[in-house]
């Protein structure tokens, strides 16, 4: 509560905060709907925005940490639309939630979904989505592995925290996820700092096809490291890793913290040309893009 304090009070007050406009937000692209909803098997993935993804593996729709409102909470309010809306969905067989953060787990756009969808969540979160009338809740721990149809989802540690009301701070687990199936591995990290933990990933998913990094929601450093990356870090991390793709996320739709919505790219791309492994792909999506994730 005193580093909120500092940061969101005296850090203004006194002007050490920094301000910068908004500026221009992620670009955004109108979705192929004829691609999204074609049901051909083939391994799709698109950024709905922030760190929302529609994966489609082995024949099989995912929606990850979706958020179509135009506002979240009382504070943050929406730059960029949303590159889908929940009618422009295919039919949903699974739905990954990584924490309980109003900027992942968003209630008007779980609302919207079909109750019969597969829900899976880190434990301590399940409460929340029964009493919403979702039956098919399972709660993981840190490398728990659920089998749902033809995909392996597995969460797995991030470094980060939880909190959605004033009295539950880190009474539900937080991570991020791997989703195998039909010869594809995606990493969905989350939110999270920099960590060991990308070690131990690496080690235990040693061929990613893509892996999801936040790169925003860094500015204080002071502040904002423990739990989040710089684009910098994010890079470093994708490094660790060793996936073929690096797909970047949470940047340009909400401002949620100092920097400018476009920056977070911007350093990333600064940092690509001058670390760039040979043989990876930097995948930075427009908000609303499709990437074929075959090949």
């Amino acid at each position: 509560m005193r580093a909120v304090v500092r940061w969101g009070i005296v850090d203004r007050l006194t002007g050490r905060r920094r301000r910068t406009p908004p500026g221009p937000g992620a670009p955004r692209v109108e979705p192929d709907l004829g691609r999204i909803l074609v049901a051909d098997g083939r391994p799709r993935l698109t950024w709905i925005g922030h760190a929302g993804f529609l994966l489609a593996a082995a024949g099989w729709n995912v929606l990850i940490d979706p958020v179509f409102s135009m506002r979240i909470g009382a504070f943050y309010r929406r730059y960029v639309p949303p590159g889908l809306a929940p009618s422009q969905l295919p039919a949903i067989d699974v739905l990954l939630i990584s924490h309980a953060h109003y900027d992942h787990l968003d209630a008007p756009s779980v609302g919207a979904l079909d109750r019969r969808v597969a829900v899976v969540v880190p434990e301590g979160l399940g409460r929340w989505f029964r009493r919403r009338g979702f039956a098919r809740v399972q709660e993981l721990r840190w490398w728990e592995r659920v089998d749902l149809g033809p995909l392996a989802i597995t969460l797995t540690p991030a470094r980060h925290w939880s909190k959605r009301t004033p009295f539950d701070t880190n009474r539900k687990l937080w991570g991020g996820f791997v989703v195998k199936g039909g010869g594809l591995s995606v990493y969905h990290a989350g939110d999270t700092a920099m960590g060991e933990h990308f070690v131990e990933l690496a080690a235990r998913f040693p061929a990613l096809d893509a892996a999801l990094l936040p790169i925003g929601a860094y500015d204080p450093p002071w502040f904002m490291e423990y739990n989040h990356m710089s684009p910098e870090q994010a890079g470093e991390a994708f490094l660790t890793l060793g996936a073929r793709r690096l797909v970047p996320m949470h940047w340009g739709s909400f401002r949620l913290t100092d920097e400018p919505l476009a920056e977070p790219a911007e350093r990333l791309r600064a940092w690509w040309q001058r670390r760039a492994p040979a043989g990876r792909e930097l995948a930075l999506l427009e908000v609303g893009r499709t990437l074929d994730l075959e090949g």
